[in-house]
């Protein structure tokens, strides 16, 4: 067979797939059929044979130009655009030109639409079903109700693709959108319109990626016509929280909520529901369709990078004719930093679609995939300028045994632990144990270094991290694997004095009180007072959105460069004052977030993350679940054989009677000796018959291909050797198994913190906060009332509460971007003794107190309704020396007292009080200004004036 001979027959298969019958011309029907690709069809004197000639509803569509695999493509472009016009007079035709034309190799496909604006040829996986491209010609040009019916360019005759109608977007609008977000949906649009094929987004972390996509997807079905979006992801707890997303999203142009006005799917199952418009899947389960298996619950949980990174040379993906090409128009793929490599890429080339990507931390590869079509990049310092992010300060907790390590010396004892029970046993040392830092938590576990960093943050929180506080913070820690997350809840619990809803562990296995699956964990701690700190390894690491997250603790090292930007981009996420509150009552507002550094991850170089082409140190469960998915590479199978045999000789009695009886009375030995023999490649030759031999001479391999046959054969003995591994409850059994090795506890090591404190970016980051402040205080000192009068202080020239909501308002825009809380905790980590109340609830007149310390009026900084209070407990103590100035010597009542306070409460908050104020609540609700004069009658307007003038001073 030649080598064209072999892309016809490609060629006819996928067409065949896809849904078109390929016939001779001789043996024509053109009405038998929807769709019907008929071979070597004859065209007008000159032009020569169409390879193939389509037919839709009995009208000739387009034809295919075949070639050899190797041929470039693009460079027959030209041959087949000329065969769209030489169909012979008479024939019925959709238009003339013909409108669509395809290039193939059988491999390789090119694939024009005549139909849209400036026709441009792109590679495609396989051919399109005829009932796209009858939906194509059968719908007539329709521009929206937004245009104005004008004079339509030559494409728009015959049918409106989506490219057409992209041409017709009316304008966005841009109420409810951060100007980020319109930068990106118009960018993108442009993008599309100039039909680019892939466009990368890039946002931080928190600047509303996900309400983004939300925005431009429901403009692509309602005015672009989409007909079905798929929305990747990479895990299934961000596949609910996107759903949740599309159920909240409110049209602009309508105020019908996005499910409301179309479907939006969320596949749990291998059936895509005709009828939406928007599919969210994770690609693993995408990968699973398209490939026609099912695929384990517990594998959309898992992280594709990891999962991924399993496979060097990924199963290919054929054309499955339940899911054609055309299937979605745009795909748009979640931290597409992680899903395009290896296994998963394929999937995203599957299909007929512009490919957006979204992302906070792209990486080199990343920008390549979208072609560097980089549409709008905008990153965390950008976002915090805006007010989208919070900032960050470091506090950094260093301790001997997390730096050196330890060593336990001979004839002490110390308990040995099986990890799968966690069953201890005392075991005394006959020779000295010395542990590196490298062991911690691993095969090592140092009870003290522990407790060690969690006082020491339990301590400082208070008083150095988020002083004055009594709530802790939502608190999130990154552990190095379950056992250890174990260990660190049990400890916080302890240590903090709480019970088990103060702490709770959030990975994938952890299951609450009355069975509480991981994600019901999860939203617990995002909307509910309890949990007050999760610890985690890396399930809540990238993606779930946690707004009320104020402190960040790593317990681990993070070696890859994005992954340790989306971990800590759990924290930098805005709240709501009131929803901040609703969880953490005594904070006031979110203005920052700390990193607790308790492994030094801060100060580690990492690297940007990349595709992994073989991973000597994936784990057993890795491997395992690597063959499960449909992995046979030598490595992957040579590496679990022989962690099969090594469990092998240390296998309990009851342990090898589960595995037979789940393994058809085979031994653990048995299931790797067979492994090891099918990748023998001297086995394989010995199957084949003399028969089969002369059959492979006489043909002279033409129609028997003998190293084909050989593949064939060595794929059907390994299936057959790893066939017991697809039953999910022997890989179970293996898992836990494996599971049951020794960890050794040194509770004879006592730890203790060598420094502790904020790294020099948070103090050099607060001091340039202080010097920025006084220097603007200084150089509007002769514009701004409030610092006018703080400056000259002129007899009977009050401040009033608008000459600081001016300054308030000055400092708040841009450059500086500051408010009242952000100025306190300035200063109070450059001068704890010296600042009262910080990370307390603020009000406007903190202004006041803040610009009297910034200019060194004051010695402290103390909120003002404390000084306001000082000033009224003071003059109260003065109150009795009035005689003989027609004041009542006499003590104030209980109501007296009870009025007087809320007077105070009202200067404490407005900087004065005058009569009309007794019209407002609270004064109102306890009698108003007529109660007010009989309480004090004419003495009131003296008191009121004495206490504006003592109070505020």
């Amino acid at each position: 067979m030649s080598l064209e001979q072999h892309a016809r027959e490609n060629i006819d298969r996928l067409l065949t797939a896809a849904g078109w019958l390929v016939c001779d011309a001789e043996k024509v029907n053109i009405h038998a059929v929807r769709g019907l690709a008929i071979r070597e069809f004859p065209l007008k004197t000159g032009y020569g044979f169409a390879d193939y000639l389509l037919y839709i509803d009995g009208k000739a569509v387009g034809v295919i130009e075949a070639k050899k695999a190797g041929v470039t493509l693009t460079g027959v472009e030209t041959q087949s655009d000329k065969y769209t016009q030489g169909l012979p007079d008479g024939l019925p035709r959709w238009s003339n030109p013909l409108p669509f034309s395809y290039q193939s190799t059988g491999n390789e496909n090119r694939f024009t639409n005549g139909l849209d604006p400036a026709p441009r040829s792109r590679s495609v996986f396989a051919f399109h079903t005829p009932g796209l491209l009858a939906e194509w010609l059968n719908n007539p040009p329709n521009p929206p109700a937004h245009t104005v019916q004008q004079s339509l360019p030559q494409y728009y005759q015959t049918g409106s693709t989506f490219l057409a109608c992209l041409q017709q977007m009316p304008l966005l609008r841009e109420e409810g959108l951060w100007p980020a977000q319109i930068k990106a949906i118009q960018n993108l649009e442009q993008s599309l319109k100039e039909n680019r094929p892939r466009a990368l987004i890039q946002m931080a972390t928190g600047s509303g990626k996900t309400f983004t996509a939300i925005s431009f997807i429901y403009r692509l079905i309602k005015f672009a016509g989409a007909r079905r979006v798929l929305f990747l992801v990479d895990r299934g707890n961000l596949g609910d929280q996107t759903l949740k997303e599309f159920q909240q999203y409110a049209s602009p142009y309508n105020n019908f909520k996005f499910t409301e006005e179309y479907i939006v799917q969320r596949l749990h199952s291998n059936i895509i529901d005709t009828t939406a418009r928007v599919c969210i899947c994770t690609i693993q389960r995408m990968y699973a369709m398209l490939k026609g298996k099912e695929l384990a619950e517990d594998l959309e949980e898992e992280s594709v990078d990891k999962l991924g990174g399993l496979f060097k040379r990924p199963e290919p993906i054929e054309y499955n004719p339940a899911i054609p090409i055309e299937t979605f128009d745009i795909i748009v793929t979640d931290e597409c930093h992680r899903s395009i490599y290896n296994l998963w890429a394929q999937v995203l080339e599957y299909f007929d679609a512009y490919l957006i990507g979204l992302t906070a931390t792209p990486s080199k590869q990343t920008f390549g995939f979208f072609h560097q079509n980089l549409v709008m990049e905008y990153n965390h310092e950008m976002a915090v300028a805006d007010g989208v992010n919070v900032n960050y300060d470091v506090y950094r907790i260093r301790t001997q045994i997390t730096e050196k390590g330890s060593k336990v010396e001979s004839g002490y004892a110390v308990q040995i632990m099986e990890r799968d029970t966690r069953k201890k046993r005392w075991e005394q040392l006959d020779d000295n144990f010395s542990y590196d830092p490298n062991q911690l938590d691993r095969n090592v576990v140092a009870p003290d270094q522990i407790r060690t960093i969690i006082q020491t943050y339990r301590d400082k929180l208070f008083t150095e991290i988020f002083p004055g506080r009594s709530w802790v913070p939502k608190t999130l820690i990154f552990a190095k694997d379950n056992a250890h997350a174990e260990n660190i809840v049990e400890i916080v619990r302890e240590e903090f004095g709480k019970g088990n809803d103060f702490a709770q562990k959030i990975t994938y296995r952890s299951y609450g009180a009355g069975g509480t699956k991981p994600k019901d964990l999860i939203n617990e701690f995002r909307t509910s007072p309890m949990p007050r700190i999760a610890v985690t390894v890396d399930m809540i690491a990238t993606g779930t959105d946690i707004k009320a997250v104020e402190v960040i603790m790593f317990m681990r090292a993070v070696k890859s460069r994005a992954f340790f930007e989306q971990m800590k981009g759990r924290g930098v996420r805005v709240i709501k004052p009131d929803d901040l509150q609703s969880v953490t009552p005594d904070a006031q507002a979110k203005d920052h977030f700390v990193i607790v550094d308790a492994v030094g991850v801060c100060e580690q170089d990492k690297t940007d993350s990349r595709p992994m082409e073989q991973k000597p140190t994936v784990s057993f469960e890795k491997l395992i679940q690597a063959v499960a998915f449909g992995n046979t590479e030598d490595d992957v199978l040579t590496s679990l054989a022989v962690r099969l045999a090594r469990m092998e000789h240390r296998l309990k009695p009851e342990d090898d009677q589960k595995i037979r009886q789940l393994n058809g009375g085979y031994s653990l030995k048995d299931l790797a000796h067979n492994i090891i023999q099918s990748l023998n490649p001297d086995i394989v030759p010995s199957l084949f018959t003399v028969e089969d031999k002369g059959e492979t001479s006489r043909h002279s391999g033409e129609s028997r291909n003998p190293e084909a046959k050989i593949n064939e054969a060595r794929m059907r003995i390994i299936q057959d050797a790893i066939k017991p591994l697809y039953n999910p409850e022997l890989r179970a059994l293996l898992t836990e198994i494996k599971k049951k090795n020794e960890v050794v506890i040194d509770i004879i090591s006592a730890d203790e913190v060598l420094d502790v404190g904020f790294l020099p970016e948070a103090l050099d980051r607060a001091k340039g906060v202080v010097q920025s402040f006084e220097q603007f205080i200084q150089a509007h000192k002769d514009e701004i009332t409030a610092l006018q009068v703080l400056y000259s202080k002129p007899y009977k020239q009050r401040l009033t509460f608008e000459a600081v909501k001016e300054l308030a308002d000055a400092i708040e825009k841009p450059p500086y971007l500051w408010n009242e809380s952000q100025l306190w905790n300035a200063y109070a980590t450059l001068e704890k003794s010296k600042v009262k109340g910080a990370s307390g609830r603020r009000i406007l007149t903190d202004l006041v107190s803040l610009v009297r310390f910034a200019m060194h009026q004051d010695n402290e900084l103390i909120p003002f309704p404390e000084r306001v209070n000082a000033n009224f407990n003071a003059w109260v103590a003065t109150q009795g020396r009035h005689y003989g100035e027609g004041r009542n010597p006499e003590p104030f009542t209980r109501e007296q007292s009870h009025w007087l306070e809320m007077i105070r409460d009202h200067i404490a908050a407005n900087l004065s009080i005058e009569p009309d104020d007794f019209e407002l609540p609270p004064f109102t609700q306890h009698g108003g200004l007529g109660k007010v004069y009989q309480l004090f009658g004419d003495q009131l307007n003296a008191i009121i004036e004495e206490l504006n003038e003592t109070l505020a001073a």
